[in-house]
């Protein structure tokens, strides 16, 4: 189902609680309401869908990739500053990301994965995690 997208910044700043497969509608939903604004958006946290949890979709090489309690391990010592966006906020804001990251995560199966993603993909990532922490740029 395409859910409202958020835009209140006190529940955006919660922070966000572990996922389990109970949370199986939240990762469709997501997958939903992220390709229902594809034209503006390419990625989203289940957060800014009403639901605190650690889950995020993200439009990586031309697919959704959902990812379910993500943990970036590793990241670049290269940084550089992005103009970002987000459909919860207004306007743009300059944020820090690092060039390369490692994520570890689980799939939409519950399998555990590791990808090291660049440039602009490890910006989205870096984005959507930020959102698990309250983190608004």
């Amino acid at each position: 189902m395409v859910r409202q997208i958020v835009h209140d910044p006190i529940f955006l700043q919660q922070k966000s609680l572990p996922a389990d497969q109970s949370d199986m509608d939240t990762v469709r939903d997501l997958k939903e309401t992220l390709a229902a604004n594809s034209d503006r958006c390419v990625g989203m946290a289940a957060n800014m869908i009403g639901v605190s949890k650690t889950i995020l979709a993200a439009v990586i090489k031309g697919k959704i990739l959902v990812m379910i309690n993500p943990v970036i391990i590793d990241s670049s010592k290269q940084v550089y500053t992005a103009e970002e966006g987000c459909l919860s906020l207004t306007g743009t804001r300059s944020t820090e990301r690092h060039k390369v990251i490692t994520v570890e995560f689980l799939d939409e199966r519950f399998k555990k994965k590791k990808m090291t993603l660049r440039d602009f993909d490890a910006q989205i990532i870096q984005h959507e995690i930020d959102h698990f922490s309250g983190k608004l740029i």
